[in-house]
């Protein structure tokens, strides 16, 4: 029997454990997949990144075992796991990854027991992504006053580092180096403490709003850019892969990618369905799920033909308007699911939560489903 990498056991799970804990394990492996085997490490399936986004995306239930789960594969790319032999020459893995599109591949030996797997970055030089990032870091957060009284929202410290820094951070290891923060509310504090962003391992350009744009409106403050665009609210404490996000923006050949959360809400009364005067049907305390805008896009740069290059001093240019424009327009607007930790910290609980999470080391894990009373998801 081949020698089994000891660093695979750390993806293996058995079909009877609960999705949520596969995605866990996925979450803190940051290699996008987990192998579903038996207990004598026989291949039964794969579930990875994008099959769980899909998931999220098709309003499957999540709470099931890793072996329901993969049963219920048969409408994915893949229903049937991709393997190799152990001990397949680099050249042939490298062919056969490139044929199937596949970004990770096990390794089975001879007895059928996976011992390895190999990723795309193990057979080609991993690269930065092609795009580049800006912050929207100049709103007033006027609900967390009087923390944000003199401190704009972005600069609450969580764990003795202010929010932009985790969120840079997050971009630099991603591989994301090119950065622009837009500025408005006390902006000297930003630029006084980041600087040209050289110490935080990025190199930092300042958009300074003279008067607030919105959410999208500061983008015509920039030169249009040659790739991609990442633009992330500069109130969100998150884990999101953005390096997956923009494979997802790619493989659907999208003008503009939001990121969406799933948000359940309840009523807790029957609900009646009326026509007219007519009760047609009773449902008792419903549940309902809807996506909700995330605060994290990617966009095309002909998707600056959509963006004014000036707003008026009693206008705001929104994403949502941007959104809307490009719909009205026919062009290809997408959701991606967001399933790693997420965090809007709009009000003082949620910097209170951020604070806890930051301190445990919670925003590194996977979360629930936000539910009402809590953003986090």
């Amino acid at each position: 029997m081949t020698t089994t990498n000891p660093q695979i056991e750390r993806i293996y799970v058995l079909p009877d454990r609960p999705m949520r804990e596969a995605m866990r394990v996925m979450d803190e492996a940051a290699l996008g997949i987990v192998l579903v085997t038996d207990a004598a490490r026989s291949l039964l399936g794969t579930i990875t990144d994008g099959d769980i986004r899909r998931a999220i995306l098709g309003e499957q239930d999540l709470d099931v075992t890793a072996g329901k789960f993969i049963e219920q594969k048969h409408n994915a790319v893949y229903p049937k796991p991709i393997s190799a032999p152990a001990g397949t020459d680099r050249r042939s893995l490298l062919r056969l990854m490139q044929e199937q599109t596949l970004h990770q591949l096990p390794l089975i030996d001879a007895d059928g027991h996976v011992v390895d797997l190999v990723t795309l970055d193990d057979l080609i030089e991993p690269q930065s992504p092609p795009m580049s990032a800006v912050i929207m870091a100049g709103g007033l957060g006027t609900r967390l006053r009087p923390l944000t009284d003199t401190t704009p929202k972005p600069m609450l410290t969580l764990g003795g580092r202010p929010l932009l820094e985790h969120t840079l951070a997050k971009l630099r290891d991603a591989g994301i180096y090119h950065v622009s923060i837009s500025t408005f509310f006390e902006a000297e504090k930003v630029v006084e403490y980041f600087r040209d962003g050289r110490e935080f391992g990025v190199k930092l350009h300042y958009l300074s709003e003279e008067h607030p744009m919105g959410t999208a409106g500061a983008l015509g403050l920039l030169e249009v850019p040659d790739e991609p665009l990442l633009v992330i609210n500069g109130d969100i404490l998150t884990n999101v892969d953005f390096c997956a996000m923009l494979k997802f923006h790619c493989d659907h050949g999208a003008m503009l990618t939001v990121s969406v959360r799933q948000y359940k809400f309840s009523v807790p009364y029957g609900v009646i369905e009326c026509d007219g005067v007519r009760v047609r049907g009773v449902t008792e305390k419903p549940v309902y799920n809807s996506f909700v805008n995330a605060g994290i896009y990617l966009l095309e740069p002909s998707v600056f033909d959509h963006i004014p290059r000036s707003i008026p001093e009693d206008k705001r240019f929104d994403m949502t308007d941007l959104i809307g424009r490009l719909i009205e327009d026919g062009k290809v607007v997408v959701g991606f699911p967001i399933h790693e930790y997420w965090l809007d910290i709009g009000q003082s609980a949620d910097y209170e939560r951020a604070e806890s999470d930051v301190r445990d080391g919670l925003a590194s894990r996977l979360v629930e489903v936000a539910t009402p009373g809590s953003s986090r998801g």
